[in-house]
């Protein structure tokens, strides 16, 4: 038995409905990460109080956190979570501690790169302990801890 004409078009209809759904969508990643952009470049021309430079090009990792502050969000987020955590989870905790962006992916990888510095480092003074590889993301857990 044949689909009344009624259906074939309705079902035209919705196939359309869902495709024009999906370019919208589209649309719509394209302009939150047009908007993320736009935002990061108006931070470079805002004037702060405290540096003396009008139009900070490059922003240093190193001068966004206190001494030993890195650190001490990264013990904080493996004691927290009561496991231990890869660099990119412990990245993640350190950029919702301060408060930033945690969808911006370049800040992800800066502060990933700066942690496997840091965590690396401490590795070797022995203050925080390498836990091997999960999905070729290198895992910490705290120095006191024998449990992987």
């Amino acid at each position: 038995m044949a689909l009344p004409q009624i259906v074939n078009t309705l079902t035209a209809k919705r196939d359309e409905i869902e495709a024009h759904i999906m370019v919208l969508r589209d649309q719509l990643r394209a302009a939150e990460s047009d908007l993320s952009a736009v935002t990061a470049v108006l931070s470079l021309y805002e004037l702060s109080p405290t540096t003396q430079t009008r139009f900070p090009a490059y922003a240093h990792l190193n001068r966004l956190f206190a001494y030993g502050e890195m650190f001490g969000l990264c013990k904080r987020a493996i004691a927290e979570a009561g496991r231990p955590l890869t660099t990119r989870e412990i990245a993640l905790a350190v950029i919702r501690a301060k408060g930033w962006d945690d969808k911006d992916a370049m800040l992800r990888k800066a502060v990933a790169y700066r942690l496997i510095q840091s965590l690396s480092q401490a590795a070797v003074q022995g203050r925080i302990r390498d836990a091997g590889k999960r999905a070729n993301v290198r895992v910490w857990k705290l120095a006191d801890t024998d449990e992987i």
